[in-house]
């Protein structure tokens, strides 16, 4: 369980980062077409499914009888999990935005995991 913790540990940085590096990256599509493509999207998908590795990894950790979280750490997960699914949701009814949509949402995903990595003691 230590190894899962170490990678939930360092996997959140990357999680982090990355949703802000494509946040940046889709709002700079939104401005110049020259950014929009499949990259963009790869990324975009990357991005998110390296947070939804980590809720996945912390609802195992948190399963566990060894580690407690504070209640506020694991609801940042879940608004992030549940962010995902929205702006999946939601994507038809941004047509024409949709790079400025996932670009807000790649940043706003980046708040929820530092918000997250703060409330751990």
């Amino acid at each position: 369980m230590q190894t899962l913790l170490d990678v939930h540990r360092i996997g959140s940085w990357i999680a982090v980062v990355a949703n802000a590096l494509v946040g940046l990256f889709a709002l700079a599509a939104w401005q110049w077409r020259r950014f929009r493509g499949r990259g963009l999207w790869i990324a975009t998908i990357v991005a998110e499914v390296l947070l939804l590795l980590q809720v996945v990894i912390g609802s195992i950790l948190l399963s566990s009888d060894d580690y407690e979280i504070d209640d506020i750490h694991a609801f940042y997960g879940f608004v992030a999990f549940l962010t995902v699914g929205l702006a999946y949701g939601y994507r038809r009814s941004m047509r024409g935005r949709l790079e400025m949509f996932y670009g807000l949402v790649g940043l706003f995903l980046m708040g929820l995991g530092i918000r997250a990595m703060t409330q751990v003691t």
